[in-house]
């Protein structure tokens, strides 16, 4: 008997459709698997076979042809072992076709017939809603994960008994609700404040611009000056994570697997900050089927780097195209695939190799050629898509024996909304729409200066060497500050600290 049934491979962060065919017929006992199926997915003829037998389901005793539709497509991964199964079942009439009518599932079994989560759950039912699926069985731990596509009624199983219980209806359940009570009690709810940095008063500014326009920021400090307590808190003045952002950032986090069991959706932004050590495929994704790297599940949040010049070049140098369009493309010989990767970037560095040059408490060992060879490592046009260049100086005691806190995420947060919303009255809302993807027409419409300002700007430009990327993110940081100061123009006093916020460029470091 012909037996057909739906499901989803994975590609990159979507979903594909795939159509499993098993045809069960007399003849020599033989089972085949076609439809370009990569190991894991060649493997599966076992794990299903003894997942069937061990439940107490007869298997097919001659000759059994499965095929993965379409055939061009390649197949990598153990979630069509559920579907096979269930597919087999029909094929020696365990199952009746019609029980599976209009659904689809996905799950990798093990030889018990326990159903073991699978990646990119949340993509298989947003393209089963798409196709007008109206039924997904999907492994339990993806369950809640899956149902926040609410047109599609998600189940999920424990085994692939409890599959065919719900499929032959002797097994009463309802569908799986997403817990949007749950979500909604944890959105937006950070546990760290901007409050718990004492001092740091110019490097919460810079941090708030940064925030306001969508600005990559670059912090060069001594060890133990607050570095990293900063960058962790830059994501709690950002925007609330709107839900189609909270959708499409989940969607990748699913697609790598990085969904905790019975999570649904994301519910802050994310803050990744990868080792030093990190490849340039762990950087921005590939592998021989690609797969998103650290600056996609970066997306709609932070990306921060720490010790900037320990990081491969390579890897550095890769990030110069996401940094400009938001998005990374891998290419292959076969196809190419795009992911999305629009975030802030963060990076912290020593102004030395031992840490402490220019430290009022610490001497400098390091020969001048070490230290700019130690500077030489992070590239100029790298540098030049980085807009804030901040020193962030050792705290002074009386500081951090103050008694309260210090400017506070609540206050530097309604600061950045307000200045969201006038560039959202002058762009309109979407991603990307930030002073810090301003193109430069955009540029030439919005950055109008006056002579003290055009005066300013030229001679920071021919004081400091700075290139022509430059003098657009001067102006891309000063419509910034204008915004966050309510003002329509920008003036001399914005465009003197956005020039500020320059202070360690390229041609400062080196002399």
């Amino acid at each position: 008997m012909l037996a057909k049934l739906q499901t989803y491979a994975l590609i990159g962060i979507d979903a594909v459709p795939v159509e499993v065919e098993v045809d069960a017929a007399a003849g020599t006992p033989k089972t085949v698997l076609v439809g370009l199926p990569e190991l894991a997915v060649r493997e599966s003829i076992h794990r299903v076979e003894r997942a069937l037998a061990n439940l107490g389901y007869f298997r097919p005793t001659g000759r059994t042809v499965i095929n993965l539709a379409p055939a061009d497509l390649r197949k990598d991964a153990g979630a069509f072992d559920l579907p096979i199964a269930l597919a087999l079942l029909i094929a020696t009439r365990q199952l009746k076709p019609d029980q599976l009518d209009n659904s689809a599932s996905v799950g990798e079994l093990a030889l018990d017939g326990t159903v073991r989560p699978v990646r990119g759950a949340l993509s298989m039912a947003m393209e089963a809603r798409a196709r007008g699926v109206k039924r997904l069985i999907v492994p339990a731990a993806n369950a809640k994960e899956a149902a926040v596509v609410r047109e599609v009624e998600v189940y999920g199983v424990a085994s692939l008994a409890e599959a065919v219980g719900i499929v032959a209806g002797a097994v009463e359940v309802d569908p799986v609700s997403p817990g949007m009570d749950d979500i909604e009690a944890r959105l937006n709810r950070y546990d760290l404040d901007f409050g718990d940095v004492r001092g740091q008063e110019f490097a919460k500014r810079a941090l708030t611009v940064a925030a306001a326009g969508g600005h990559n920021v670059i912090m060069l400090g001594s060890p133990g000056s607050g570095k990293t307590m900063l960058a962790r808190r830059l994501p709690t003045i950002f925007p609330p994570l709107s839900a189609d952002e909270s959708l499409e950032t989940t969607r990748i986090y699913s697609a790598v697997g990085k969904m905790a069991p019975g999570e649904s959706l994301l519910t802050t932004r994310p803050f990744r900050s990868p080792h030093h050590t990190i490849s340039d495929a762990g950087m921005v994704g590939g592998g021989s089927v690609p797969q998103p790297g650290e600056i996609s599940l970066a997306h709609h949040g932070v990306l921060f780097l720490d010790e900037l010049p320990e990081y491969n070049r390579r890897s550095l140098e890769s990030l110069r195209q996401p940094l400009e369009e938001g998005r990374v493309t891998i290419s292959r010989a076969a196809h190419s695939t795009t992911f999305p990767a629009d975030f802030v970037l963060v990076a912290a560095m020593n102004p030395c190799p031992c840490g402490y040059l220019g430290d009022p408490k610490h001497a400098c060992k390091c020969h001048p050629i070490a230290v700019e060879k130690y500077m030489g490592r992070i590239s100029g046009p790298l540098l030049d898509r980085i807009d804030l260049h901040i020193e962030v100086p050792p705290v002074p005691f009386e500081d951090l024996s103050k008694p309260g806190e210090g400017t506070g995420s609540a206050k530097m947060r309604d600061e950045v909304y307000r200045a969201r919303e006038v560039q959202a009255a002058r762009f309109g809302r979407g991603a990307g729409k930030l002073n810090g993807r301003m193109t430069s027409k955009q540029i030439r419409k919005y950055c109008v200066l006056d002579a003290d300002g055009q005066a300013t700007l030229k001679e920071a430009m021919e004081g400091f060497g700075l290139s022509a990327r430059a003098h657009d993110r001067i102006l891309r940081v000063a419509r910034t500050v204008a915004d966050l100061a309510g003002s329509e123009r920008v003036t001399q006093d914005h465009i003197a600290e956005a020039i500020g916020f320059r202070a360690l460029d390229r041609k400062l470091w080196t002399g």
